[in-house]
């Protein structure tokens, strides 16, 4: 039975709404916990490698930006990649996008066990796990309107870090206070060895970490469908990317390796908490694990925000169970949302079973589809243009810059990300487990368009 035309999301999503979840999409987990480890094996060029893949991103948002402001649409990439690619594109790209959502969401609900025992050590790290998916599934029930609220606040928390520590910084560099006082400098950042001290290869490598660290930053164009006025705000959060990643991302590592030489930090530990640490900050360790537990929650809600509104497009093209599209009596996709709550309960049960090292072999992957589904919009905005170009459908006021030369140069810079992880023995497995993930959506695929064959309702 064909779903009901009646059926609409709810435009609820306002203004400050989208622009913190587009901040929240472009600052994870990695800038507060993993830069310590890359600036002890880098050096500070982080900074302008973080610089590089800013720009690459900005133009992967700019030709989504493009693409939403054609046709603003919930399940965005996949809607354009079967549009503009083919019905498999939009297959692959959404089943991809559900994949790696949902390992991302196992691997962050893992985490918020992890950092919840810093304050109650004794608690089983499967208890607050289980209650973060609960709670968080419930919120995603209720309204996206409660969802942008979560975000919004998730986002000020990490926000308010940063900007914090940078404000922090330029006070001690201007005025001399605390104990890092005499040695703080902006010198600091290239008077240790250069940029890249320990060498141009691992410099290179530091690009499949970076990449990793913005996965998410996506996740805007999924709500062009509730957004109040998607074709006012959605470029208005679009165009700010570029220079939300060049204070959050490249003014705190400018911040940290002015106060502290960029070997002094640990490679075990936050440099966020070695900085706050040295300044004389009491409970330095437990504010930052509060603010590193919020961007836990905020990662999984958005991943369960995703995942919902994906499958329920997948659903309606005929691609995923018919009863995933229906949407609850508050506009959201209740049923869509319950199967990605089963699925990430998996990674509970996974949690309390199997040792810590299966996450980090299954989260691999995501980097990698990350990259697949970044490179599906760059691929996708190409067939868009070449249809603008026969004169099938009328170019928007908000264009991609440089396009379609820009979007030749990012590819190639995704797929040197992509070799990239070879290199890597923690990211090497991705490579193993992608093409057995290939293999099952493209099975899977094959199924759906034989029961298409067969007479199964589809939405053209």
């Amino acid at each position: 039975m064909s779903q009901p035309a009646t059926e609409e999301y709810r435009k609820d999503l306002s203004t400050r709404h989208i622009n913190m979840i587009a901040i929240g999409g472009a600052i994870g987990v990695g800038l507060f916990l993993g830069s310590g480890k890359a600036l002890h094996q880098i050096g500070t060029g982080l900074i302008l490698i973080y610089a590089i893949a800013g720009v690459m991103i900005f133009f992967v948002m700019r030709a989504l930006g493009e693409l939403l402001m054609y046709r603003p649409v919930s399940g965005s990439f996949a809607e354009y990649a079967g549009e503009f690619i083919g019905p498999w594109a939009r297959f692959a790209v959404g089943w991809g996008y559900w994949l790696v959502w949902i390992v991302t969401g196992m691997a962050e609900i893992t985490a918020v066990g992890k950092y919840f025992q810093f304050w109650f050590p004794q608690v089983p790290q499967w208890i607050p796990a289980l209650g973060a998916l609960v709670v968080l599934s419930g919120v995603n029930l209720i309204a996206v309107k409660l969802f942008g609220e979560f975000e919004f606040w998730f986002a000020l928390i990490k926000v308010i870090a940063i900007i914090g520590l940078i404000v922090l910084a330029a006070a001690i560099l201007v005025f001399g206070f605390s104990d890092l006082g005499p040695t703080a400098s902006l010198s600091n950042i290239w008077a240790h060895g250069g940029l890249f001290p320990n060498g141009g290869a691992q410099a290179l490598m530091a690009f499949q970490i970076v990449m990793f660290a913005f996965i998410g930053v996506e996740m805007v164009g999924q709500t062009a469908s509730e957004s109040a006025n998607p074709q006012k705000v959605l470029p208005r959060a679009i165009n700010a990317v570029m220079w939300r990643i060049l204070i959050f991302y490249v003014g705190a590592l400018v911040a940290l390796t002015a106060l502290v030489p960029w070997f002094q930090f640990p490679a075990d530990s936050s440099p966020f908490v070695h900085a706050f640490t040295l300044i004389g900050i009491p409970a330095a360790a437990g504010v930052i694990n509060f603010v590193v537990t919020t961007a836990a929650l905020s990662s999984c809600n958005s991943g369960i925000y995703s995942t919902g509104r994906m499958l329920r497009t997948l659903s309606e093209e005929g691609q995923a169970p018919r009863a995933a599209s229906r949407l609850s009596g508050r506009g959201v996709p209740a049923r869509a949302i319950a199967v990605t709550f089963c699925a990430m309960f998996i990674g509970v049960v996974l949690n309390y079973f199997v040792p810590e090292e299966a996450f980090t072999y299954i989260t691999s992957a995501s980097t990698a589809g990350a990259i697949f589904t970044w490179a599906m919009i760059l691929i996708a905005h190409l067939g868009y243009r070449r249809k603008i170009a026969r004169g099938e459908i009328q170019a928007g006021p908000f264009r991609m810059p440089l396009a379609p030369y820009s979007n030749y140069v990012v590819l190639a810079f995704l797929a040197m990300v992509a070799v990239l992880l070879a290199f890597d023995a923690e990211t090497r497995i991705a490579l193993y487990i992608t093409p057995v993930l290939a293999i099952a959506i493209a099975i899977g695929y094959a199924a759906s368009r034989k029961r298409q064959r067969e007479g199964a309702p589809t939405r053209s």
